[in-house]
Formats: C-alpha cells, sequence, structure tokens
C-alpha cells in the first residue's frame, strides 16, 4: 500500500494484507469510547480532578483492549502510521529520560562526600503523574486518527462537537445568568472563577473557542444548506456569546482569530476551476464571507449586551483592570525564562514549573503558582529546546497535512471541515500565548479530535453525488 503524501492510511503491522473498512464491532466500540472521552471530561468539571483520571485510564484501557481484540479478530493490528504522532512520542522520551537518575548529578553534602546521581526533573512525582497523561492523550490521538475512518464517522464526530459544543454553552450560559454558589450548585471554587462545567473561566472559554471553529468553518461552507445553516448560526452564536460572557482576554482574541481564519481559508480555497466567470464569482464570495464574518462578532458582542452582560464584555477587551493572580503574568514570563536558561537542553521536568518557581521567585510566596500562564514558555521551562522542538514540529505538520487534504479533497464537505478544524486549533494555540488551556485535559482531548479531523485522510464522495 503507497503512503499518501499529507497522511499516511491505516495499515496492519503483522499483516500486510489490505483492511477492511473499519466497521467492526470492536472498531464502533473504540469510536464510542472517543467521543465518551471526550464528553465525559468535559462535563466533570474538564477532567481536572484526579478521581476523573480514574474513569480515563480505564476508559483508556478499554481502548486499548478493544483494539487488540480488533487486532485478533481482523489478524491485523489496524494502525495509521501517521508521523505526527511522533512529536508526542518524542514528548515522552524526553520526560523518561529526566526521570532516569543517571543524567544529573548532586553532589551530596555529608561526611562521606559522595557523588548521587539524582534525576533532571525538580518534581519526579509531577513529571511521572504527566507522563502518565501524555501516554493516555497519544494513545488517544492513535486511535482517533485510526478509527475516523469513514465519512460517516468524519460526519458524526463533527456533528457531535458542534452538538456538544452548543449544548455547553447554553448551559454555561444559563449558569452564569443564574449565578449560583458553585458549579451544578454543588462544588464550589473558592480559589477560582467557574463557567459552565470548568473551574477555571479562561479553559472554558478555550474550550468554546476550538468547538466554534468547526462550526463557523461548516456555517461559511459553500454547499451548506439554508436550514442547516441557521442551527449553525444558532450554535455558533451561543458560542461565541459564552466566550465573551467568561471575561477572558485571551479567549476573546482567540474567538477573532478563528473568525479570521475561517473567513481568509475559506475565501482562498479554490475548487479547481480556474475560468474568468468562477475567479469572479470567488471573489465576490469572498467579500461576502468576509462581511457575514464581520457580522458574526457584532451579532455576538450585541447579544451579549442584550443580555446585561456589560461588564463582562469591558473586562474581557480589557478596559478595566481584573484583579487575579494570572495578572502576574510578566513576572511569571521572566522566571519561565530564567528556569530555561538554567536548563536549555532538556528543561527542569515536565509539570515541574511549580517547584522550579519556588526557586526563582521573589514575591512573598503566598501564592503557589504551577503554570506560567503561556504554554510555550512552560514548555521551553519544562522540557527546553527539545520540548518546544516537539512542539512546533507538531503544529507545522498538523496545519502542513491538513492544508493537503484541504488542496487534495475532491470533496466541499471535507474541505469545509479541514478549515473548521484547523480553525478551532488555531485558535487555542493562540489562546495558548497568554495562558494554560490545554493543560484542561477535556481540552487537550478535543484539540486532538480537531487535529484528527484535519488530517485524517479517508474516501469521501463529492459533492455532487450527495
Amino acid at each position: 500500500m503507497k503512503d499518501q503524501q499529507n497522511t499516511d492510511p491505516p495499515v496492519g503491522l503483522f499483516e500486510p494484507a489490505v483492511i477492511g473498512t473499519g466497521v467492526s464491532r470492536t472498531s464502533q466500540i473504540i469510536f464510542v469510547l472517543l467521543c465518551s472521552i471526550a464528553a465525559i471530561t468535559t462535563v466533570l468539571f474538564g477532567g481536572v480532578d484526579n478521581g476523573t483520571w480514574v474513569l480515563i485510564t480505564t476508559l483508556a484501557g478499554s481502548i486499548c483492549m478493544c483494539w487488540l481484540a480488533d487486532a485478533w479478530r481482523g489478524r491485523a493490528f489496524l494502525i495509521n502510521r501517521n508521523t505526527v504522532l511522533l512529536p508526542m512520542i518524542g514528548l515522552i522520551a524526553i520526560g523518561l529520560v529526566q526521570l532516569a537518575p543517571l543524567f544529573g548529578a548532586d553532589i551530596q553534602a555529608g561526611l562521606t562526600g559522595s557523588a548521587t546521581s539524582s534525576p533532571i526533573s525538580l518534581d519526579p512525582y509531577s513529571t511521572r503523574l504527566f507522563l502518565v497523561r501524555l501516554v493516555v492523550f497519544t494513545l488517544f490521538f492513535a486511535a482517533a486518527l485510526t478509527f475516523i475512518n469513514s465519512e460517516k464517522r468524519l460526519r458524526t464526530i463533527a456533528g457531535f462537537i458542534t452538538l456538544f459544543g452548543a449544548l455547553m454553552a447554553f448551559f454555561g450560559i444559563l449558569q452564569r445568568l443564574v449565578n449560583p454558589d458553585g458549579i451544578y450548585g454543588i462544588r464550589g471554587t473558592p480559589q477560582a472563577i467557574p463557567f459552565g462545567s470548568f473551574v477555571n473561566q479562561h479553559h472554558f472559554a478555550a474550550f468554546m473557542v476550538m468547538c466554534s471553529g468547526v462550526t463557523l468553518g461548516s456555517l461559511f461552507g459553500r454547499d451548506t444548506t439554508r436550514e442547516r445553516r441557521l442551527l449553525l448560526l444558532v450554535a455558533a452564536v451561543l458560542m461565541g456569546m459564552a466566550t465573551l460572557m467568561t471575561s477572558s482576554r485571551g479567549g476573546l482574541i482567540a474567538l477573532v482569530a478563528v473568525v479570521g481564519y475561517v473567513v481568509v481559508a475559506t475565501m482562498f480555497v479554490n475548487d479547481g476551476d480556474n475560468s474568468d466567470d468562477r475567479q469572479a464569482a470567488a471573489r465576490r464570495r469572498g467579500r461576502l464571507i468576509a462581511v457575514c464574518g464581520a457580522a458574526f462578532l457584532l451579532v455576538v458582542f450585541g447579544s451579549v449586551l442584550f443580555l446585561g452582560e456589560s461588564n463582562s464584555l469591558i473586562r474581557g477587551i480589557g478596559l478595566v483592570d481584573q484583579a487575579d493572580l494570572s495578572n502576574g503574568r510578566s513576572h511569571f514570563w521572566s522566571i519561565a525564562v530564567r528556569i530555561f536558561f538554567d536548563h536549555p537542553i532538556a528543561g527542569a521536568g515536565l509539570d515541574a514549573f511549580g517547584v522550579a518557581f519556588t526557586r526563582y521567585d521573589t514575591w512573598p510566596g503566598v501564592f503557589r503558582v504551577e503554570q506560567a500562564h503561556n504554554d510555550y514558555l512552560q514548555i521551553l521551562a519544562d522540557a527546553g529546546i527539545l520540548g518546544l522542538g516537539c512542539v512546533i514540529v507538531f503544529i507545522y505538520q498538523l496545519f502542513a497535512k491538513g492544508w493537503a487534504i484541504v488542496k487534495q479533497s475532491r470533496s466541499s464537505y471535507r474541505r469545509t471541515l479541514a478549515i473548521g478544524a484547523m480553525a478551532g486549533c488555531f485558535g487555542i494555540l493562540v489562546h495558548s500565548f497568554f495562558d494554560f488551556p490545554l493543560r484542561t485535559p477535556s481540552n487537550a482531548f478535543i484539540f486532538l479530535l480537531l487535529a484528527a479531523l484535519a488530517i485524517v485522510d479517508v474516501k469521501m464522495r463529492r459533492t455532487s453525488e450527495h
């Protein structure tokens, strides 16, 4: 079987025969588990509790068992050989090196004066837990790339993200207007400002931004029917309103970035017909899409003002000062840079920023700061140049392979879905410059689902065949 330029098809590792269409009972169970993990972690406070991870690892183990059962019944292990998995495997390798007591020397100050080996990580326990989560994320992504292998499943995942995102947006808006004492009225968050089911309002904004990418991509799609377009508009407006009501400045910037990405990408997509009439029509449609994008933002802003949430909008724009811990970002960022300079190659340890921070902090130390509020600076501090290199390679491959799908696919829907999925990924990557949204497990799972939607290569019918 020949490898394709944009992504590699699922193949059998143990038997080079052609694999079936992936509609076995076990593959269907795996597909349901993928959706379930993303939904359950979102509903259960974003998956930030350790107890939730017991359930997540159980579901991930179920995916492994079903995957092996599918291989046993099909007499071949089905896996997608996409190279976008390699950077994630590289991060796992970096974490293992950080835990190995072979690469860091610590001179004991004692009577013997003997030298003993110690791990690179300044917080081995946190690095170990982070590695477990990273393995689960890698398994989840590999399963998504392998078992989202048909047009029906592609459409199902896209519909799931749009519908689930709209429902969570509606719930978040209602909860904000009712203003209960805690999430679902039962869980208080004294050290954070919650929104919807999330403990951190900024991370809920990031979740909305990702879901709005697929929704807006379909909304501005060329072949979307009028009835479907109306439903998508309602869903997109709900997501936009929820994003603004979180008062997250990073979320607002990310939402604008998503709208801009969808508008620009949709304007420049070429269906292969370069005739003068087609090009003129494409230019007219491009101007219309730009107007629609601006109108969408105005509708979202107006809806938030109509509900009386002007204070949220003002805080989100940044016209007033928000008295929260995250306002010390410049301090956190400067310390992250100092940690990187002291540990430039392999970092101070994955998820060890909280411990490393205390060695450089010049504040009184009243608050424990566990994140740098910038995912890129934190990966530099945690994993050094090697870790940042893995992240850059992942991002590059994601968008390169996604645009290869857009350029090569003959299906208008497939192009639209790839643009929307990449827009959602682009939005949270922009948000990551100001916060740490991908450290919330549910956001990471949704991000990986969007990445799979952007780059999986499945057989699609032409638009004219629908």
